[in-house]
């Protein structure tokens, strides 16, 4: 949902200086198109949540140039959500949506192909990722030093003072460029020079310049493992790729295994559930449970939404079903998958998540005798 900067130009050839403040995915489909005769490329000017899940079920390959964690995670529970197994647990082949992911930082990259359910998702390798540099609170409001603290002032102490509870948006400009005005007044109270807009840029959205022949080059190993997959010429890369051009020129490949307890790739989180227990009550159930704690679900079983927190539409249209069984829900299955869409807390901060959920339902089930299952809540 970028807008194009002038930032921006140096680093690739769809842009141009005209196009300065246009969304960038109806730009770039735009140049693409005029360059490559016969593609064809359909922008979408959004948030990656606002699209339903049946939206990326249509595609045959995902492929990522996602730019923080929060949204590559989103994106991987996506499309592990399509991913069905077996009796015996195995993943089902047709039911795979593979997945290219890319990534620079400076003169370092990374390019990875992740095979739900046979590959390490995303989810499986996150402490590959070092945790975000913080600043002391008490070093912002009493003794910066330096301009990433005005800045961070800016954001973290004095938006909330004068908005109160207005939640900080930054992708909206008219915000950056408020907590910028805040960091230059703060920066020259202390005689503290070097605030800029885009280093607030780049402090507020942890955003590493990006250098041109990085992008290339890891652009290039993503496109080529599409390639493979599309085609199947060659065997795909394992299944993860570090390039660090920093001092001379390194690549390696490593092998990844996969988390068999994994909370996103694997089976699904197995809940055993009373056949009478009510969809609110079910609800009531996951925030409470010991490694799901997920608040303001959305549920949604085999493309039938149960219950949907937003638009307020779909939620006065799906509200009547929070009193209703959640056995009678789900067809009187015995056991079957739901997916669940809300809020979980990573890395200190509120983002969406999808988690895909097995229920087993005991008591009077209809033919069916009781099962004795862990894992429940």
């Amino acid at each position: 949902m970028d807008r194009i900067e002038v930032s921006n130009l140096n680093r690739q050839f769809l842009f141009r200086l005209q196009d300065v403040g246009k969304p960038k995915a109806e730009v770039a489909a735009m140049r693409v198109m005029e360059r490559v005769s016969g593609v064809n490329i359909v922008p979408h000017f959004c948030r990656i949540e606002d699209k339903n899940i049946e939206f990326y079920g249509d595609f045959n390959i995902i492929a990522l140039g996602l730019d923080s964690i929060e949204a590559r995670s989103y994106i991987n529970s996506v499309a592990c959500s399509f991913l069905e197994y077996d009796s015996d647990d195995k993943p089902c082949e047709e039911t795979i949506k593979p997945m290219v992911d890319g990534g620079t930082e400076g003169f370092k990259g990374h390019a990875r192909v992740i095979l739900p359910g046979i590959t390490p998702c995303f989810e499986c390798t996150i402490w590959l990722f070092p945790p975000q540099v913080k600043f002391p609170l008490c070093t912002l409001a009493e003794t910066p030093r330096t301009a990433a603290h005005c800045i961070e002032y800016a954001h973290l102490i004095k938006w909330n003072e004068v908005h109160g509870g207005k939640s900080f948006d930054a992708d909206d400009p008219e915000h950056m460029q408020w907590v910028y005005s805040e960091a230059l007044k703060r920066a020259e109270l202390f005689g503290i020079s070097g605030v800029t807009y885009s280093l607030t840029q780049g402090v507020v959205k942890n955003i590493i310049p990006a250098i041109a022949s990085t992008n290339a080059i890891i652009s290039a190993a993503c496109a080529l493992e599409a390639l493979k997959i599309a085609t199947g010429f060659s065997k795909s890369l394992s299944n993860y790729l570090t390039y660090n051009g920093a001092e001379g020129l390194h690549t390696k490949v490593t092998e990844f295994w996969k988390d068999n307890d994994c909370l996103v790739c694997g089976p699904g989180v197995l809940i055993e559930v009373d056949s009478t227990t009510s969809l609110q009550k079910f609800i009531d159930l996951l925030r409470e449970h010991p490694t799901l704690p997920i608040s303001k679900p959305s549920m949604v079983h085999r493309g039938k939404n149960l219950y949907m927190q937003a638009p307020p539409i779909l939620e006065e249209m799906t509200r009547s079903n929070l009193q209703l069984p959640l056995f009678d829900l789900m067809g009187r299955i015995p056991k079957d998958v739901i997916h669940v869409t809300g809020t979980v807390t990573l890395n200190d901060r509120k983002t969406s998540a999808l988690r895909k959920l097995r229920i087993v339902f005991k008591g009077n089930v209809d033919g069916v005798a009781d099962m004795d299952m862990a894992g429940g809540a």
